[in-house]
């Protein structure tokens, strides 16, 4: 052996050894799934995280009877079953819940207050107002029915600054308004959304809404976005249209969400959102004669903060439509459900997408994307996920059809699964924080410093720790409403000793970066997520 391949050798070894030791998510295995119950009574259409680990779920009450009966018999317009429920994520049981009027194609937030609002429907349900306030056991629905100016059926919500909703859209309203009201009932025409409104397929409903960090929101219909200065109703910035002009908006449904918000003490921050899939023009017409267009493959990246904003196209593995986008712990997003081609609409899709994808924001173009396991069960028309404390993502739901069928093509799903990704497997156990302080449901304010106290029992690398705080979404036709990820990163990490590790992290800045009320808040190292706790921003 030469001394020049000995000393080679030494090099390296010294060179390895000077360097932290860290582990990142880049030979993934694909995940896990769990079915968590074979059946809850009710497809879940709907889906909302509440801050005491409970997860609302509906339908609607225009098709008929449920697989769940009402509790203690009761009866409501000759419907004896539930079109509700409440399933609690600790202890994997569900219970009945009653709604009063159709839910059907409606929306909704989590208010400041952490109670659940929930907006519109369809025929009577179209201007009723609801709320759960969370509790232990026996909370119910309370519902307003005029409590909006306007019927909204697929209409979009968000999350304001002030502690208010904004609903935009909806079947044939072409304007916006807010709830709670501090004006007589009034509507705001937005003639954007006539714009883009495709006759007789339309093409524009559930539009994608995000609040931007300079207060405004930007909102995306059909294959277009502008940026609307919602207090002045005026149009501030128009977007062009993303390269081949495809609708990306029900019922050629794609899904999109704001990516993670960074660097949250610069004097300008960065804004990126991304919208994945959809349908070919045509489609929905198209699969109403059974001929059923392959989905679109492509994903389109626009920083909207950028004075000349421009769509950066990506290609996905595999096409989808209807499916759904989650942000994970880590900043990484789930694309999960859906359909490889035909539209949303009765029965009017085909060849179901079993396999999540997941997308890493971060990585070099071209590398982004990376195949998971797939399910076995079919996440079509109605399908939903939310993220849960735990990081794992609760999927639900699937009904292509006007009834509860259980025969024939993608039967009406009641089912709920649990899919875990590749950062909640054993072996990153010994580089996976756990917070210790401060407790769930603690309060932290804007502009301050908080400090988490966290056991990590491997090797620690400082510069990959991040805190990040989640929002908890109202999710339903492929769009998570209200979807936020704040990654805070960290002011300064502390040992104290015993694998326990002290870390400052300060909250954002205002409520244009964050609007106030409940977050999980991860502890994030080395892209492997703590379990989070409730925090509450004001």
């Amino acid at each position: 052996m030469s001394s020049t391949f000995i000393f080679s050798i030494l090099v390296f070894q010294l060179l390895f050894a000077s360097q932290p030791c860290h582990r990142i998510l880049t030979t993934a295995a694909g995940g896990k799934w769990q079915l968590l119950q074979k059946s809850i009574g009710v497809s879940a259409m709907h889906m909302q995280l509440l801050r005491n680990d409970r997860v609302v779920m509906f339908d609607t009450t225009r098709f008929g009877a449920s697989n769940l009966s009402l509790a203690n018999g009761k009866c409501l317009n000759n419907d004896c079953t539930a079109h509700s429920v409440e399933y609690n994520v600790l202890t994997n049981k569900f219970r009945p819940l009653t709604v009063q009027n159709d839910t059907w194609c409606s929306s909704g937030a989590i208010m400041p207050d952490g109670n659940f609002i929930q907006t519109g429907g369809s025929l009577e349900g179209g201007r009723s107002v609801r709320l759960i306030n969370p509790c232990n056991n026996n909370c119910d629905w309370q519902e307003f029915p005029n409590g909006l100016a306007a019927p909204r059926w697929y209409a979009s919500n968000h999350i304001l600054p002030d502690g208010r909703q904004i609903i935009v859209g909806g079947r044939g309203q072409f304007n916006y308004e807010f709830i709670p009201k501090n004006v007589a009932a009034n509507t705001f025409n937005l003639p954007f959304l006539s714009e883009t409104n495709d006759r007789g397929v339309e093409n524009n409903l559930y539009p994608f809404t995000f609040l931007n960090v300079d207060g405004n929101l930007f909102i995306f219909a059909n294959n277009r976005a502008i940026l609307l200065d919602y207090v002045n109703n005026k149009v501030v910035k128009t977007y062009p249209a993303i390269p081949g002009g495809d609708p990306r908006s029900y019922p050629s449904t794609g899904s999109a969400v704001l990516l993670p918000l960074k660097n949250l003490k610069a004097a300008a921050i960065q804004a990126e959102v991304l919208v994945c899939g959809g349908a070919p023009k045509g489609s929905y017409q198209q699969s109403l004669k059974k001929t059923f267009v392959p989905a679109l493959d492509s994903c389109a990246r626009i920083i909207i903060t950028d004075p000349n904003p421009q769509w950066v196209m990506e290609t996905m593995p595999m096409a989808r439509v209807m499916g759904d986008m989650k942000l994970l712990p880590n900043g990484h997003v789930l694309l999960i459900n859906g359909a490889g081609s035909g539209s949303a609409g009765w029965e009017q899709g085909r060849d179901p997408v079993l396999s999540p994808v997941l997308y890493r924001p971060d990585n070099a173009v071209g590398s982004r994307f990376e195949t998971q396991k797939p399910t076995t069960i079919p996440r079509m028309y109605h399908s939903t996920a939310t993220l849960l404390r735990d990081g794992r993502v609760l999927v639900g739901g699937s009904n292509p059809h006007k009834f509860y069928t259980f025969t024939g093509l993608f039967p009406t799903e009641i089912s709920l699964e649990a899919f875990s990704p590749d950062y909640l497997d054993a072996s990153f156990d010994d580089i996976r924080p756990t917070i210790v302080a401060p407790k769930s449901m603690s309060i932290v304010r804007y502009r301050k410093k908080t400090i988490i106290q966290v056991k990590i029992s491997g090797t620690v690398v400082e510069n990959m720790i991040s805190v990040n705080l989640v929002s908890p979404t109202f999710t339903t036709h492929s769009f998570s409403m209200s979807q936020r990820l704040l990654a805070l990163g960290n002011d300064k990490v502390t040992a104290l000793g015993n694998s326990m590790y002290k870390i400052d992290a300060t909250m954002p800045s205002s409520g244009y970066i964050a609007p106030s009320g409940f977050y999980l808040l991860f502890v994030v190292h080395q892209d492997i997520p703590s379990q989070a706790i409730w925090v509450k921003l004001q």
